[in-house]
């Protein structure tokens, strides 16, 4: 049986929803959709889609982290955006973020997210592997 371990998502409707920031188990890693909120929830960098996504990978870097992986794990990103027409903004912060890894990912837009100024929300799967295992399919 694996072992489950959990990054609270230490944000006030956390724990209205019951949700968790981010659960291992195995080898395996889900983080929920992350938005660009500081912990007493205000938003960071209001209705900017490059500046909120690039806080957002920060913090699920941070919760990856704390499951011992990093970005260099994600293998899947899900990027939730309040108007697709700004979808470039997204992407910049995503290429910074994965250039190496290249995950695959999906942009989807959405009517709206929990609070007005949020125009990204970001999830991802990441898989943590053996250090030193041989990936032949990365370089194709």
């Amino acid at each position: 049986m694996s072992v489950r371990s959990r990054v609270p998502a230490s944000r006030a409707w956390g724990e209205a929803v019951g949700y968790s920031r981010a659960i291992r188990v195995g080898n395996v890693i889900e983080v929920s959709g992350t938005s660009a909120t500081r912990p007493d929830g205000s938003v960071v960098a209001p209705r900017n889609t490059y500046a909120q996504a690039a806080h957002i990978l920060r913090e699920i870097s941070t919760a990856l982290s704390e499951l011992g992986a990093s970005l260099t794990d994600v293998i899947r990103t899900r990027v939730f955006l309040t108007d697709i027409a700004e979808w470039e903004g997204a992407a910049r912060a995503h290429r910074e973020a994965f250039a190496d890894t290249m995950p695959v990912s999906s942009f989807v837009a959405v009517s709206s997210l929990m609070l007005p100024d949020l125009v990204v929300e970001i999830e991802v799967t990441a898989i943590v592997t053996e250090e030193g295992s041989d990936d032949k399919a990365r370089q194709l």
